[in-house]
C-alpha cells in the first residue's frame, strides 16, 4: 500500500511538471529569455527555499542543515550547474519539437543517465542504490517507450508540410531540435546527481518527507546561475532588457501570475518526488527506478498535453499506433518493478 502511495505522489508532481509549460501561451508582450529567467526565480529559488524550510527541524535552521557537509552542497551545487545547461536546453527542445517530441527526447536520455550512473559510480555516490538485472531492464523498457514516441514524432514530421509543422510548433526545426534534446536529457540527468551527492544533508528530527528538499535547493540554485547567465546574456543581444520595464499594470501582473504558476508547477515534481520516496523501501528496486519513474511520468503526462494541444492532429494512423504503442511500454515499464 505504502508504495501505490508513494507512486500517486510522484504522478502529481509529474502531472505538474508536465502542466509547466502551459502557462507559457499566457504570458504577454515578453521574449522567450525574459520568461524564462522570471519563471526560473519562482522555480529554482523562491519555491525551493520555502520548500528546504520544511524539512528545518524544530529549534534548528536551514543553515544548520547546510553546515552539515560542505562537500555535499558543493557537490549538489556543481551537478545543479551542469543541470542547468540541460534545464535550458530542455526549454529550447520544447521550442523546436513541441511539449510532446521535445519533452519525449529529453526525458528519455535524462531517465537513463540520471538512473544507471549513481549505482556505477559507488565511490562518488556512497549512498546510493545498487543496480541490478531489474532495474536496467526496467529503464531499458522505458527508453524503449520514449524511442517509439521518439518514432512517433519523426513520422510526425514527415507527413506534414513545413507550413503545418510550424502552425503546430512556431519555430519547429527537426535537426537541431533532436540534438538540443539528447543535450537536454544528458546534462539533465545531473539534477538526480544533484540529489545522490545531497543526500548527506539530513540532521535529526527530520520528517522523511521533506528530507531530500534541501539538497534539492542547491541543485536548483546551481541551475539558476546557468540560466540567469544565458537569459540575461539574451537579454543584452537581442535587446530586451526592455521587457522587464515595458509592461505595466494588469500585464506585469498577469505575466508574474502565470512565470509564478509555471514555477510552482515544475517544482512540484521534486518536491512529489521527495515525498514519494519516503513512501517505498530503501534499497528496493522501486527506490531506485524512482528517477526513471518520475521521468517516465513526465514524458506520458506531456504526450497528453500534446495532445490536448493539437500538436498530433492531423497524423496518420500509424503515427497514432506508435504512440499509442510507445505510452502502453511507458506504463508498462511502471508496473515491471512490482513484477520481479
Amino acid at each position: 500500500m505504502n508504495t501505490v502511495i508513494g507512486l500517486l505522489i510522484i504522478a502529481v508532481g509529474s502531472f505538474g511538471q508536465s502542466s509547466s509549460y502551459v502557462p507559457i501561451n499566457k504570458v504577454k508582450n515578453w521574449s522567450w529569455e525574459s520568461f524564462w529567467f522570471i519563471q526560473g526565480i519562482f522555480a529554482w529559488l523562491v519555491f525551493p527555499f520555502f520548500g528546504a524550510l520544511l524539512a528545518v527541524p524544530e529549534g534548528g535552521s536551514l543553515w544548520q542543515i547546510l553546515s552539515v557537509d560542505s562537500s555535499a552542497v558543493l557537490k549538489a551545487a556543481g551537478f545543479g550547474i551542469l543541470w542547468g545547461v540541460g534545464g535550458l536546453t530542455f526549454g529550447l527542445s520544447m521550442r523546436y519539437l513541441g511539449i510532446a517530441l521535445g519533452q519525449s527526447l529529453a526525458l528519455g536520455t535524462c531517465s537513463a543517465f540520471g538512473t544507471l550512473i549513481p549505482p556505477l559510480l559507488p565511490r562518488l555516490f556512497p549512498e546510493a542504490e545498487s543496480i541490478t538485472p531489474a532495474l536496467i531492464i526496467g529503464v531499458s523498457i522505458a527508453v524503449a517507450g520514449i524511442a517509439v514516441i521518439g518514432y512517433a514524432g519523426a513520422l510526425k514530421s514527415q507527413s506534414m508540410s513545413e507550413e503545418e509543422k510550424r502552425k503546430a510548433v512556431k519555430d519547429f526545426a527537426l535537426k537541431k531540435g533532436l540534438l538540443i534534446a539528447l543535450l537536454a536529457g544528458a546534462m539533465s540527468a545531473c539534477f538526480n546527481l544533484g540529489l545522490e551527492a545531497g543526500k548527506p544533508l539530513v540532521v535529526d528530527g527530520v520528517s522523511d518527507l521533506f528530507k531530500t528538499l534541501p539538497a534539492t535547493l542547491m541543485v536548483t540554485c546551481g541551475g539558476f546561475l546557468t540560466n540567469a547567465a544565458y537569459c540575461l546574456f539574451q537579454n543584452a543581444r537581442n535587446r530586451t532588457f526592455k521587457d522587464y520595464v515595458s509592461v505595466t499594470g494588469g500585464t506585469l501582473a498577469n505575466n508574474l501570475l502565470f512565470c509564478a504558476l509555471a514555477g510552482l508547477l515544475w517544482y512540484s515534481q521534486f518536491f512529489g518526488l521527495g515525498m514519494g520516496q519516503s513512501f517505498l523501501e530503501p534499497g528496493s528496486v522501486m527506490m531506485a527506478f524512482s528517477w526513471c519513474i518520475l521521468m517516465t511520468l513526465n514524458v506520458t503526462f506531456s504526450n497528453v498535453w500534446g495532445i490536448l494541444l493539437k500538436e498530433w492532429k492531423g497524423v496518420s494512423t500509424a503515427t497514432i499506433v506508435a504512440l499509442v504503442s510507445g505510452l502502453a511500454i511507458l506504463v508498462f515499464s511502471l508496473v515491471f518493478p512490482n513484477l520481479v
